[in-house]
């Protein structure tokens, strides 16, 4: 399986407040990876943030962002909420909406995932420290047998936070590898 936790205009467009700076550099990356995992007929799976527009279901410390006249960032159906430019979800992925970090967190991803045979997980996008790592965790917490963030392929608010974090993944056990390492090692 292949989790794509990226792609929302509100965290990727410099011009959105809670965008993440440099977050845009890695889209080629990841749009490279989506391509190489749909040529292995590996399942794409697009995890993507969908709110409610008053923040109803958002983490507590974002729901200042909600609510009538405020940002709401990435709620269905609004243009921040759309994938950015290059990325786009096509037949035979498959699209999962979540409201927390995890990918696994009170969605049927685990379910999905088993139901379908998936043993590995490959994870590409943004953030570093919130998704891609809380993702990540869980899949090792849940004892999926591969699990493989792709370096170049995720980004944090700063590199020095990214590798901390893509440290801690090690750690535990996560494969981290550049993109190219990656391609290579599933040819």
């Amino acid at each position: 399986m292949f989790f794509v936790g990226l792609g929302k205009k509100d965290f990727l467009d410099e011009d959105r407040p809670i965008s993440l700076e440099g977050g845009k550099a890695i889209i080629p990356s990841a749009i490279k990876a989506v391509e190489v995992a749909r040529e292995l007929g590996i399942l794409v799976v697009w995890v993507v943030r969908e709110h409610d527009p008053q923040g109803r279901d958002v983490e507590v410390f974002r729901r200042n962002f909600y609510g009538p006249g405020k940002l709401s960032p990435a709620t269905k159906g609004s243009e921040g909420a759309e994938l950015i430019d290059g990325l786009a979800i096509k037949e035979g992925d498959y699209k999962l909406v979540k409201t927390r970090f995890s990918a696994f967190f009170a969605t049927h991803l685990h379910s999905l995932l088993q139901s379908n045979g998936i043993n590995s997980v490959v994870v590409v996008g943004v953030q570093t420290p919130n998704c891609i790592r809380q993702t990540a965790f869980d899949a090792v917490s849940l004892d999926y047998q591969s699990v493989t963030v792709i370096v170049d392929a995720t980004a944090a608010a700063t590199p020095d936070i990214h590798l901390a974090n893509i440290l801690d993944m090690k750690n535990v056990g996560v494969a981290t590898p550049t993109l190219q390492k990656w391609c290579q090692s599933n040819a």
